[in-house]
């Protein structure tokens, strides 16, 4: 099993600490004054902080909702999905509910439509960089990966279930217009984090390796993936090789990027864009 460097692990930190503080700089400068709601957990706990404040005369804000939201789906993820990925996650969530509560409510613009722009250009700026160094924003990320491991389906569909509640809801309590502009801040933000990381469920992955034993290996030590080997030889060369082919899904190219730098720093790997897979290709 490969072990991240303190150095290495320092970075992470860091990493989930300016990405949560992007993210709520996004929800209380941009999105939540203008009413304009994110994605997933955080749209969840923003659409019902608002659902309090207007039909009660209780208060709960967005922070402390996205806490108590992912409190269960951090301990089904722990368990189902792996403590390394988890603790990062609901890390993220934490400092994402400490800046939440730290940093004011307060609108740089009137302008619903650049509330909306770029509200979802910062958010999605510090999910994409969560992203890209193996952790998540927590809540339906979590989700999403353990449907991963369990079903073959596609996990776009569960995203996009999700937004689209949201979206309903904002739309039915408060107004439609609302709603329009919520899908405008998810475009925006869908947009950004395929340029930083990666929008797709899922990855193919082609390495050409001169150590495929050993990368089969530490594969099998870190991933629930099958891994299908092709004889490959070297157009120029004439050497043989083989290449190694597996499906993984976007939280585990982190992981999958260390253990190739780690086993074998001279393969050539080619990483596809995969709409749609079909049949069973996880490890037996």
């Amino acid at each position: 099993m490969l072990k991240e460097s303190t150095w290495g692990l320092t970075k992470k930190v860091c990493i989930v600490i300016f990405g949560s503080f992007l993210n709520a700089m996004a929800m209380n400068f941009f999105l939540i004054p203008a009413n304009v709601y994110s994605s997933g957990f955080q749209g969840v706990a923003q659409l019902l902080s608002n659902i309090f404040t207007s039909f009660t005369s209780l208060h709960v804000s967005t922070g402390i909702l996205l806490l108590l939201l992912n409190i269960p789906v951090a301990i089904l993820g722990w368990v189902k999905v792996g403590k390394s990925f988890t603790l990062f996650s609901f890390l993220s969530v934490l400092l994402s509910t400490f800046f939440l509560e730290w940093i004011p409510v307060k609108a740089l613009s009137d302008d619903i439509l650049l509330n909306a722009v770029f509200g979802g250009v910062i958010s999605a700026a510090g999910v994409g960089l969560t992203l890209k160094w193996g952790a998540s924003t927590g809540g339906l990320d979590i989700i999403a990966m353990i449907l991963s491991r369990t079903k073959d389906r596609p996990i776009g569909n569960y995203f996009l279930v999700m937004n689209g509640v949201i979206i309903l809801l904002a739309g039915l309590i408060f107004g439609w217009e609302k709603a329009l502009y919520t899908l405008v801040a998810l475009y925006v933000s869908t947009r950004v984090v395929d340029a930083i990381h990666t929008r797709y469920a899922k990855l193919t992955v082609m390495i050409v390796t001169e150590k495929s034993e050993e990368m089969k290996r530490a594969i099998h030590a870190k991933l629930v993936r099958g891994i299908t080997v092709i004889p490959a030889k070297g157009g120029y060369s004439g050497e043989q090789r083989e290449m190694l082919m597996s499906v993984i899904t976007r939280y585990e190219l982190y992981d999958l990027e260390r253990i190739i730098k780690e086993v074998d720093p001279r393969a050539f790997t080619n990483i596809l864009e995969t709409s749609g897979v079909f049949g069973f290709f996880r490890k037996e």
